[in-house]
């Protein structure tokens, strides 16, 4: 009968030693799995993973990469940010939506992916009301309306009476889900009949609103605001709820029309896969609103309209929840089909 011979290369109090050793580090790396009390505390000990939805360039990279480099600073990690484009940012959210919960991927959404999606889409790849957990709210951007020179009406509340009286008369333009919805909004809440003229690219919906062949337009700043201070379109009003600092002289829709609870604006904001630690969002939270408050920021994209807010998770969940019922309800108006 054979037997079974076990050696030891150490004495087998050195061996027991070691083994004790390696079990007291497993140990110990389990307990900071379980516990996120202790991983909070060593967050973050490697660079941060930051997905951002839209193309290089974009409003969202200008302002996510802007907040990545002074969270950086107070979190003494580097945030690392990689964009993931495509399906209306919804191929970037899906990656988050399936990170590990241990904060070191964040999604710098906005509200086209974080409210606008469920109802652009027939499916996601992830439930979007309980795939993130909500970070920090940036700041947002609004929209301007306007119309071309020749058009006679010199107020919001002009056109709109211009609309009412000569209905489907008054052409608009749109080469966005926001700027399609936005003006689909106003015209629903201010009774007017409208005539869409879609277009691929938003210069050339600015370019024929300029030569009149479409009177109506309505877009963010950065396509908006240069024309408008050169006087080549008429601004009529801004689509937040209070008058934007980069161009104070405009009203916002509800001032002009009287009307209460219009808005559309692009926002932006930052989420974790669900399930992140509490602690660890918190920490997240407090180096956004920090980098919202930091005067560079601030004045650096003044012209594009941001507004920073800096806010709770709980609030940004609040208004995710809002968002997402506003921007169904406004699609389901505009008769726009899910893809």
């Amino acid at each position: 009968m054979s037997r079974l011979r076990i050696s030891f290369t150490h004495r087998p109090a050195q061996w027991l030693g070691a083994l004790a050793k390696t079990l007291g580090v497993l140990g110990a790396l389990i307990a900071l799995t379980l516990n996120p009390c202790l991983l909070a505390q060593n967050y973050p000990n490697k660079p941060i993973k930051v997905v951002i939805p839209f193309a290089a360039g974009s409003a969202t990279d200008q302002i996510g990469r802007a907040f990545a480099a002074k969270m950086s600073e107070e979190l003494e990690q580097a945030l690392v940010v990689e964009n993931k484009v495509g399906v209306n940012g919804m191929i970037g959210a899906d990656f988050v939506a399936k990170a590990p919960a241990d904060g070191y991927t964040l999604l710098f959404g906005t509200n086209s992916t974080n409210a606008a999606l469920k109802s652009l889409m027939k499916k996601l790849p992830y439930d979007q009301d309980t795939a993130f957990a909500p970070v920090a709210f940036m700041g947002s951007v609004p929209l301007i309306v306007a119309v071309n020179n020749e058009v006679s009406a010199k107020t919001l509340k002009d056109l709109v009476n211009m609309a009412k009286q000569k209905p489907g008369m008054v052409t608009f333009a749109s080469a966005s889900t926001s700027q399609l919805v936005s003006t689909a909004m106003l015209a629903g809440m201010a009774g007017m009949d409208l005539n869409h003229i879609p277009y691929k690219s938003g210069p050339n919906a600015m370019t024929d609103l300029i030569g009149g062949q479409v009177m109506m337009f309505t877009a963010d700043f950065a396509v908006m605001l240069p024309q408008v201070k050169a006087g080549k379109i008429r601004g009529l009003a801004v689509t937040s709820t209070q008058r934007s600092k980069a161009i104070p002289e405009l009203p916002t829709v509800n001032e002009a029309l009287g009307l209460k609870g219009y808005e559309l604006i692009a926002y932006f904001a930052s989420f974790a896969p669900a399930g992140t630690p509490k602690d660890i969002i918190l920490k997240l939270n407090k180096a956004s609103n920090n980098a919202a408050a930091s005067k560079d920021i601030l004045d650096r994209f003044v012209d594009l309209g941001f507004e920073a807010d800096p806010s709770t998770p709980d609030a940004l969940a609040q208004r995710s929840k809002l968002e997402t019922a506003k921007w169904a309800k406004a699609i389901h108006e505009a008769k726009i089909e899910a893809q």
